[in-house]
């Protein structure tokens, strides 16, 4: 499931790349990343009162954030593909679940 998510996040990087004479080196795919995470602090910021909504409503404060928060994950699985990382096999360890099983019923405390 990552893996092919992340192929995906590959080709449209690649599309973009090559479209924009960009030069994906190790030192980009880590500085990308922390451009986004900086830019989903920065919608959540945002939503959360904690700096100037530029004229945008609720729903679009969200609708940033969600953007935002999708730029972020394409840039970690992409970090992750060109590191040749196995992250099915890292949430294993790190979070105790296989991504790729079916999802069991929520606790009441996350839902």
């Amino acid at each position: 499931m990552l893996q092919e998510l992340a192929l995906r996040f590959e080709a449209a990087s690649v599309t973009y790349a090559e479209a924009h004479a960009v030069e994906r080196d190790a030192d980009w795919f880590l500085m990308k990343l922390m451009e986004e995470a900086g830019e989903v602090v920065q919608a959540a910021n945002r939503l959360s009162g904690r700096s100037r909504r530029k004229g945008l409503d609720e729903s679009e404060l969200r609708r940033c954030l969600a953007d935002e928060t999708a730029d972020l994950l394409g840039h970690v699985l992409l970090l992750a593909h060109h590191h040749r990382l196995d992250l099915q096999a890292a949430i294993m360890r790190k979070w105790r679940f296989a991504p790729d099983e079916p999802t069991p019923a929520l606790p009441p405390a996350a839902r």
